[in-house]
């Protein structure tokens, strides 16, 4: 080992001999192992990697069910809302804002619109497209318009007209409050 080279620490063997085992070698080569920890560092490795592992399972996003999902617009509901023969009762700005930021104006916002009997909004989530990628807004929005917090206030939601935003809005369908048939 030269000066450069680190030497690894047990919990680095221990995960590297773990993936080593399962990747497939090249072809006339063979598997690198590293030399094992102590048993008693082995030991106490393995029940942290086995904590970790729990974590993540639990930690890891579960998909939404496939009858909670919201479902795009109808046609001619969407194009009379593009061309403005149903009004847009309703705008929130969510540029600039952190998600959680977002996500608390975002369900105040379609409450006091629910309340006040409003029909369609527009929530702009802005394109975010810093960095080449997609912005965080952009595809949070969706997934949390399908959330318990929002379904009771959000009937459907689709992708906005360019001239109401394109690809960085969404209009919103709230639900009808019992009794309101307008």
């Amino acid at each position: 080992m030269n000066g450069r080279e680190k030497k690894l620490s047990d919990e680095d063997r221990i995960l590297w001999n773990r993936v080593a085992k399962t990747a497939k070698p090249l072809r006339g080569s063979k598997v690198v192992l590293m030399s094992e920890p102590e048993p008693s560092d082995r030991a106490a490795m393995e029940q942290i990697f086995a904590a970790e592992a729990i974590v993540a399972a639990t930690s890891v996003k579960q998909p939404v069910k496939e009858k909670s999902r919201l479902h795009p617009f109808d046609a001619p509901t969407r194009n009379k809302l593009s061309k403005g023969r149903l009004p847009i009762e309703g705008r929130v700005d969510l540029h600039g804002m952190t998600q959680s930021e977002a996500h608390a104006l975002l369900l105040s916002f379609l409450h006091r619109a629910y309340a006040e009997g409003m029909r369609y909004v527009l929530i702009i989530t802005g394109k975010g497209s810093s960095f080449g990628s997609d912005g965080v807004l952009r595809r949070a929005v969706p997934e949390w318009l399908a959330t318990p917090s929002f379904r009771g206030l959000v009937s459907s939601h689709d992708g906005a007209a360019r001239h109401h935003g394109g690809g960085g809005a969404i209009y919103v369908r709230l639900r009808r409050r019992n009794g309101d048939r307008t």
